[in-house]
């Protein structure tokens, strides 16, 4: 008595599988609803990489002189103007050195002084005129010296910025050149990616255009200029790139150091044969092989195959052979389709 029943569920799960199986035949009568786009000509190519603003102007600021520091001038986060002070270093020690380099210049002066008048009456030699002459000027270099030094016990800032870290505090005993503080530009014009080592030779052709669209402006699109980039790569994880967006459009936008942004380079593609297509449209086997489905006149898909080129664009590809400029290729469900199936096109 089981038999039959058995059967029955036996002969269900079959026709349910058959009917719900992709591979399966489609049913009499049904037409398949698709996707379609045009295949077009690909006079250029976009290729999108991401990027981020860097600073115009940074500078780690250090005292040329070692002492103590008597005073931190600005924190984290200030807005200085160019020549602001920054940071000082106690001058005892250094006016006591000009001090007393003043006394040695204006003792050599005055003997100078003496000298002159004393060869004059041929009182003295010109051997002993010469030598308080050489020693006039070394004592005047050395006082001049001191007051430099005098002078570089203050640290100013050499440009408007903003003070991007302080790395003393008070009475910290610093050496020359021991970073004092970091001071940026506030607004930035240059904007840097990776780009990866087949796009480079796109870098040397004239025709080639770059684009920056800001994440905190999506809606601005700026044009930019090439500016610099590197032909040697030591990590092996792309060629640092550098772009310049007219700084008048960065300072009217307050682009800033560290913003993130997406770099379109625009390149021209001069092969007539070449076309584009959605990536979408791109049917790939098991089998083997890369494939497209094409519309026909009379309403049904043919399978064709292609050979794709690199991407562009956000989802697109380039077909080097395969397809022409005006012709109809499926975008959706292109693993359903077979061969000679009519199809029912949705975006006509």
């Amino acid at each position: 008595m089981c038999k039959p029943i058995f059967s029955l569920f036996l002969t269900s799960v079959l026709y349910a599988g058959g009917s719900s199986c992709g591979g399966g035949a489609p049913e009499h009568g049904y037409v398949r609803p698709v996707k379609v786009a045009t295949v077009h000509a690909v006079g250029y190519v976009d290729k999108d990489f991401a990027g981020m603003a860097t600073a115009d102007d940074a500078t780690n600021l250090a005292f040329k002189i070692a002492g103590q520091v008597s005073s931190v001038d600005v924190a984290k986060g200030d807005y200085v103007a160019r020549g602001a002070l920054l940071a000082q270093l106690d001058p005892r020690d250094v006016q006591l050195q000009v001090d007393a380099d003043r006394s040695l210049y204006e003792k050599a002066s005055s003997q100078l002084s003496r000298m002159r008048r004393l060869l004059d009456h041929e009182a003295v030699s010109r051997q002993e005129y010469e030598s308080a002459q050489t020693s006039y000027v070394q004592a005047k270099s050395a006082y001049e010296n001191s007051k430099d030094l005098l002078v570089d016990t203050k640290l100013r800032a050499p440009f408007d910025g903003v003070v991007e870290r302080t790395y003393v505090d008070t009475y910290e005993r610093v050496q020359s050149g021991q970073t004092v503080v970091r001071l940026v530009n506030p607004v930035s014009s240059t904007v840097e990616f990776t780009m990866p080592e087949r796009g480079m030779p796109f870098l040397s052709d004239t025709t080639t255009r770059f684009f920056v669209t800001f994440d905190s402006y999506p809606g601005r699109r700026f044009a930019a200029r090439l500016d610099s980039y590197a032909k040697t790569s030591s990590d092996a994880s792309g060629f640092p790139v550098s772009l310049r967006i007219d700084s008048a459009d960065a300072e009217r936008f307050g682009i800033s150091p560290g913003m993130t942004c997406s770099v379109m380079m625009r390149t021209s593609e001069n092969a007539a044969s070449v076309v584009g297509v959605p990536l979408t449209a791109v049917y790939a086997p098991a089998e083997g092989g890369t494939y497209v489905w094409c519309i026909t006149d009379d309403g049904r898909v043919e399978r064709r195959e292609v050979v794709t080129g690199g991407l562009f664009g956000r989802d697109m590809v380039m077909v080097e052979s395969g397809l022409k400029a005006g012709e109809k290729v499926v975008t959706a469900g292109v693993y359903r389709l077979r061969d000679g199936e009519e199809v029912k096109i949705l975006n006509q």
